[in-house]
């Protein structure tokens, strides 16, 4: 299977994650990065760094003014009189329509939904690289049946200006997108744990892609405010976005059964290209104790997904230090090329 990586990508290293009014070390460590690797060579992928591709198709996604933000905030932060190392926001907005400030802790808040995605020295150099990993391997489907992104900052959970979760890019729509210009009918099938807000935000009015997306019932699971059953698009979009939420404590088989129903509202769309946002979240022993999925079902997961024998790429969100990080990427790795 064809993989992309930057070990560059490491840079960026997150200090802080608030959680229940309590700070923690951050789960979306640089580890991550190795610890897939080795999953994802284990399951027999050859990886090459990903060609540059510039700006352009991250802009078709991000607004201009956020991508600034992202590039700038850092620097602006550090002329802050007494300010933190990283960059965190302490005030939100109302509403996306609110005036827009000029000060560097306003727009912070603006831009960045909690305090699970704080900006350090190199985290818009680590998300840019991560992007460039989706773009390479949307790229690469035009010979390969498969491949496999390693985006680390992961990307879901951001919208087209603003990021959260852990997320600063939306490496998935980045792909979906650039998939679509090219005349492709692209579905997006997120697997993660969490909802895919940011996803859905960018394609919320869009038919031009469709987004399904499995996940633990956001009534009481972040990120609360979107993900529920009843969000099915808006405009032209509607009826492009399916959220499929479903018990804490989901075990395989009921797992399976939902991913049934997600793929044939794919089927439905008459999809011809696939882009899976891959988490691995959904691990009986992952931090966030969202689902009961095992090491052996997420291989059973991949090959129903690869039944659809469509052209797919795998692009990595969530998933979390533990013992079993790396042998679930490779059993999910390992059960879609066998399908």
């Amino acid at each position: 299977m064809k993989a992309f990586v930057d070990t560059r990508q490491a840079a960026h290293d997150p200090q802080h994650f608030m959680a229940n009014g309590r700070i923690q070390p951050s789960p979306e460590a640089p580890a991550r990065l190795d610890v897939l690797q080795a999953g994802a060579l284990a399951a027999g992928c050859e990886f090459g760094a990903p060609p540059d591709a510039g700006l352009g198709p991250i802009a078709a996604v991000h607004s201009p003014e956020y991508i600034t933000f992202l590039q700038n905030i850092y620097a602006r932060w550090q002329r802050i009189d007494g300010a933190g190392a990283e960059v965190i926001p302490n005030i939100h907005p109302a509403n996306r329509t609110d005036s827009y400030p000029l000060s560097a802790t306003g727009q912070s808040g603006y831009h960045q939904a909690d305090t699970a995605c704080p900006i350090g020295e190199h985290t818009w150099a680590a998300a840019y690289l991560s992007a460039q990993c989706a773009i390479a391997g949307a790229d690469a489907l035009a010979e390969n049946r498969v491949a496999y992104a390693l985006c680390r900052p992961p990307g879901h959970h951001a919208f087209g200006d603003m990021a959260g979760g852990f997320c600063f890019l939306n490496n998935a729509a980045i792909a979906a997108r650039r998939l679509a210009a090219q005349g492709k009918r692209v579905a997006i099938l997120d697997v993660d744990v969490h909802h895919g807000n940011g996803t859905q935000g960018i394609f919320w009015r869009d038919p031009s892609v469709l987004t399904v997306s499995l996940h633990a019932d956001p009534a009481r699971f972040y990120p609360f405010f979107w993900g529920h059953a009843h969000e099915r698009g808006a405009g032209d979009g509607l009826g492009h976005n399916l959220n499929l939420p479903l018990p804490r404590g989901t075990d395989n088989a009921a797992y399976l059964r939902t991913l049934g129903k997600a793929l044939e509202r794919i089927a439905a769309f008459g999809a011809d290209t696939l882009v899976v946002a891959l988490g691995l979240d959904a691990h009986e022993a992952d931090p966030f104790k969202g689902f009961a999925i095992t090491t052996g079902g997420f291989a059973e997961i991949a090959a129903t997904i690869a039944a659809l024998r469509l052209p797919t790429l795998l692009v990595q969100e969530g998933g979390y230090l533990s013992e079993d990080l790396g042998r679930n990427l490779t059993s999910f790795l390992t059960g879609f090329q066998a399908a």
